[in-house]
């Protein structure tokens, strides 16, 4: 098997951690249904049941947001390191070794 074939294939983690991303996506979009959906129940009487929904939605979009990012820095630490590990020279830069022109 060619190196550039076992560089493209996706493992469980890469998997994982797009389908967090996604998730989260998801989850952020729908804030928006679950106010307009919440002003519906208030209308209609539900005060408290529109208020659990949109904060219920508002906690499960933030979760989602922080797994996600948590998931994503540790896939791209180990990234990082794999590819340090394969001589590919990924160093962080110094302070005096950015060049803003």
């Amino acid at each position: 098997m060619a190196v550039w074939y076992t560089a493209r294939t996706m493992r469980w983690s890469t998997k994982a951690v797009i389908a967090a991303g996604l998730l989260a996506v998801l989850l952020v979009a729908a804030v928006p249904v679950a106010l307009f959906a919440g002003v519906i129940l208030m209308l209609l009487g539900q005060v408290v049941a529109g208020l659990a929904l949109f904060g219920g939605s508002i906690l499960a979009a933030a979760a989602a947001v922080v797994i996600a990012s948590l998931g994503g820095v540790r896939h791209l630490r180990k990234l990082v390191s794999l590819a340090s590990e394969r001589d590919y020279r990924v160093v962080p830069l110094g302070r005096g070794e950015y060049n803003f022109d």
